[in-house]
């Protein structure tokens, strides 16, 4: 009913910049919060960013002032800028939205397909 389309991932030297971008489409009747996750090699998904359909925003302390969530509620996109990237910050990045479809009663979460990101000389 609703699908995320992620793009902007790719390979990258340490201290470069990539900027992801998702474009959420389908039934929506509302979207809450947007954000992004992560998951490298062995490890658990995380909360990399997250925004608020009000703009408010929140990060995991590793990448603080290191990336940039927003988005644009008019296109149901999000997008993530991410600079003085590190290799740990190597991983699959998912992107996410808290939708309510149309004529639905409850929220539901949503998944991208993932994009990749790797950083290394």
């Amino acid at each position: 009913q609703v699908q995320l389309v992620e793009s902007g991932g790719g390979l990258v030297q340490p201290g470069g910049s990539l900027r992801l971008s998702c474009a959420a489409s389908g039934s929506i009747g509302s979207i809450y919060s947007m954000g992004w996750y992560r998951q490298a090699p062995g490890n658990q998904r995380e909360l990399v960013a997250r925004i608020t359909s009000g703009g408010r925003t929140n990060y995991v302390d590793s990448v603080k002032a290191r990336f940039t969530i927003s988005r644009d509620n008019a296109k149901n996109t999000v997008s993530l800028e991410m600079n003085s990237l590190k290799p740990e910050d190597t991983a699959v990045y998912y992107c996410n939205a808290n939708v309510r479809v149309v004529h639905g009663m409850t929220r539901e979460n949503y998944w991208g397909q993932g994009t990749r990101v790797t950083v290394s000389s």
